[in-house]
């Protein structure tokens, strides 16, 4: 008993690091932001204005599905890309092309988000790179202003998440034992039935896993957004932004925020639901 009761306070001693990082910067910060959202910016009292303020209001309505509709398609594109990229990298490429190529895809993310947003308005900008270059193969004969567009916003977020589509599906694929490929063959199949049947099945934790993170990441980004999109990008993180920041209201801000973190788990919960998947055991 007293060999439990020991094993049992090690365990507790290795945990307590790790549930004060969680309670001081996870569950602390988002009661606070939930109580908040309750209180009345001018009055203190408790209120549910504004909650009433969101859904009474259509241009908020508006920015917030908007927000979700193209965190949605950019998780989407991402994983049209990641998927076929991860595939390649584990049954494809040998062990050198393999490596070389994950560390050319890790590699830009040493750099912080802000430095690959501003590389990305400099190829863009009216006289950034690719205007030039379209001028300089004749295709154009003026310069043209990428930016602060919608398919602009789309191209950084791909670019800004792919990482964290691509490990989780290369961690999947790489557990799938290659006789199971050419098994698939042998009983007839071809490379979609075998894709259908076998490889996306099997890659299904890891694409749940990728696609609940880029989601996330995407839906509450700003600096990407921001820079790449203009402040008349209509991104709902703006709007918290400008109610914490600008404004000063914390209160409208925390109802914005506790809004969208609602809405992301939700939708993560009736996908998981949908496709049947175990996040946890995913993870």
């Amino acid at each position: 008993m007293s060999a439990k009761l020991k094993k049992s306070g090690r365990l507790w001693l290795v945990l307590i690091p790790y549930l004060l990082w969680i309670g001081v910067l996870f569950v602390i910060p988002h009661i606070k932001l939930f109580g908040l959202s309750f209180v009345d910016h001018r009055s203190g009292e408790l209120t549910l204005g504004n909650y009433a303020k969101f859904f009474g209001s259509d241009l908020y309505r508006r920015v917030f599905w908007r927000t979700a509709l193209y965190a949605i398609f950019t998780t989407i594109l991402t994983l049209l890309i990641a998927f076929p990229t991860a595939f390649i990298i584990t049954k494809i490429l040998g062990k050198k092309m393999k490596a070389i190529l994950l560390l050319s895809i890790v590699l830009p993310y040493w750099i912080s988000e802000l430095i690959r947003a501003f590389a990305w308005m400099v190829l863009m900008r009216e006289t950034g790179v690719i205007s030039y270059l379209l001028q300089a193969v004749g295709i154009t004969s003026h310069n043209i202003e990428f930016l602060y567009r919608n398919g602009t916003i789309v191209i950084g977020l791909v670019y800004t998440s792919m990482l964290f589509m691509i490990i989780p599906i290369i961690n999947s694929l790489d557990s799938l034992d290659d006789s199971l490929i050419e098994a698939a063959y042998d009983l007839g199949g071809n490379f979609w039935s075998t894709m259908r049947e076998v490889i996306i099945p099997h890659a299904g934790p890891g694409i749940m896993v990728g696609s609940t993170m880029v989601f996330m990441l995407n839906l509450g980004n700003y600096v990407t957004v921001t820079l790449l999109g203009g402040k008349n990008s209509l991104w709902f993180t703006e709007n918290i932004y400008n109610q914490f920041i600008v404004r000063f209201n914390q209160n409208q801000g925390a109802a914005f925020g506790v809004i969208l973190l609602t809405f992301s788990v939700l939708l993560v919960w009736i996908t998981l639901k949908i496709t049947k998947q175990d996040m946890a055991e995913a993870m």
